[in-house]
Order: structure tokens, then sequence, then C-alpha cells
């Protein structure tokens, strides 16, 4: 039970509808009534009643709304407090993988030179929060993997880097420079985290059913290609920043991994519209 299960309970609570609140939170309408199915199980209640017509709130499941409100409301207290507690001048900066490689330093350094007093937080984001941590106002600024444009975000597109295999060393195929669908055809893949259902249509056929943890977070991919035999997917730079010497980086065909610098779209602060404008500016500089 997490966080975001709480918010999908209320939400499928005023919209009795699952493809409509899962649209909401931007996620896929199974995915969503995977959750929405666990959180019944975890508490071992039935919530919502469901016909092939319409969803209904049962008796226990109002009681559990309640509560899931005031706990909701509580959180929400404790963030804002936080946030107001913050200096005004710091800047929170969530970061997906290797967010934008190095071209970071070059948008930070052009920030900060605009605006020398800002202090910078860092946040790792996982799959699953790299857009919703942003629009909860948990970040000011994103670091993600771009899948498209997202309703509330402006998304600035900075880096492409080709898709990469991640797999073990020890592998008959470590030794290529480069491998097709077909070398790896029978090879199980790491499961990844459920987030925006574009990523599964990035990971293309790469996609295991296979248990295990699901990957989250990008910057431990090659630990568990390590750890587990399995394969991975990355992006180029990946090689630069994960290396380890027990897993390769293989050259794969498909669509690249494409990052972007995210802000809310109506986040109007002079500070967050200058990493807009330093990252159109490396962007614009290295193309």
């Amino acid at each position: 039970m997490d966080v975001d299960s709480l918010r999908f309970v209320v939400t499928l609570a005023e919209e009795r509808h699952f493809g409509r609140s899962a649209h909401r939170h931007h996620i896929g309408a199974a995915q969503f009534g995977r959750r929405i199915r666990q959180i019944e199980i975890d508490l071992g209640v039935e919530i919502f009643h469901r016909t092939s017509r319409r969803v209904e709130v049962t008796a226990v499941g109002e009681a559990v709304l309640a509560q899931t409100q005031r706990v909701l409301d509580e959180l929400d207290r404790l963030r804002s407090s936080t946030r107001q507690a913050e200096a005004e001048n710091t800047v929170r900066v969530g970061v997906l993988g290797f967010g934008v490689g190095d071209r970071w330093s070059r948008i930070r350094d052009l920030v900060l030179a605009w605006y020398p007093g800002v202090t910078l937080a860092h946040r790792t984001l996982t799959l699953v929060d790299q857009y919703s941590a942003l629009r909860r106002r948990e970040v000011d600024v994103a670091l993600v993997h771009y899948l498209g444009d997202v309703e509330g975000l402006d998304l600035q597109l900075v880096m492409q880097t080709p898709r990469v295999a991640v797999l073990p060393a020890s592998s008959p195929l470590a030794a290529s420079r480069r491998i097709s669908a077909e070398d790896i055809d029978h090879h199980r893949w790491l499961r990844f985290a459920e987030g925006d259902e574009r990523f599964s249509d990035w990971v293309g056929p790469y996609r295991s059913d296979t248990g295990g943890t699901a990957i989250a977070t990008l910057d431990t991919m090659t630990t568990a290609v390590a750890t587990t035999g399995l394969f991975g997917i990355h992006g180029e730079v990946a090689a630069r920043f994960f290396a380890r010497p027990d897993v390769r980086f293989l050259s794969l065909d498909g669509a690249p991994v494409s990052t972007a610098l995210a802000t809310r779209d109506d986040d109007d602060r002079p500070v967050v519209g200058a990493f807009r404008a330093a990252a159109a500016f490396v962007a614009d500089l290295s193309g």
C-alpha cells in the first residue's frame, strides 16, 4: 500500500469509472485496476462493487474512503508546511536515471550564473513517479524519460541517446559489438515497474513476464543485471554513469532514449523560467 494507491481510491470514488480515473493519473486502466484490487487485498475488504456498467462504493468502502481522505489531507498539510519551511531560493530537482546526462552540468551552471543565490536539492525519481512527483509539487524541476506530452507539464527535450541492451559480462553475447532482436529472442528480461503506459510501448518486445522485484529506479539496473543474470534496456549514456566490470552495454535496435527537463506549465517563477531557457540553449547548442 502506498500514497499513490490511496489517491487512486479517492479518484475512483469520485469518477465511478476506471478509464477516467486512470486517465487522471496518467496510467493505463489495467494498471489502475490492479492497484485498486491490491489495496482491497491488503485491507481484506471490498471497497468498490463493480458491475459491467458502473462502479459503486460499498458500505465498508465508505468508511475506508473517509479514513483515506483524512490520511491524505494530513499528508498534504505536512507537505505544505514543509514547503513553507524551505528557503524560498531552494529548487528541488528530481532525477530519473542519468537524467539529461552530462548536459545537466551546463544547465545547472547557467542557472546558477543567472541566480547565484539558488540552492538545489536532489530527489531520485522512479518510473512510477517521474511525472506525478512534479504534478504533486514534490519537485520543481524533473529530469525525465520523455515519452510525449503530459497534461499540465512543460517538457523541454534536451538529449537523445541510442538504446542499448545491458547484459552480464558472462553472457556468450557479451563479446559482440551490436545485437539484434533475433540474437536475444529467447533471453529473459528484467521486469520494469508500471508507470506511464507509454514506457511499456518503448520497451517493446523486451518486456519480461517473469516474477521478481520490478525495477523502478534506472540507476539500479546494472546491479540488477549483475545479480539476476537477466537482460535490461537502457540508454547508451548509462554506460558512462553506471558502468560495472561484470556487465556490458551493447547497441540494440529500437527507439532511442529521449530525455527532457520538465516543469509545471503554471510555474511562472523566474528561476524556473531560467531552467527552461538553459535547457533550450543546451539542446540547441548540441543539436
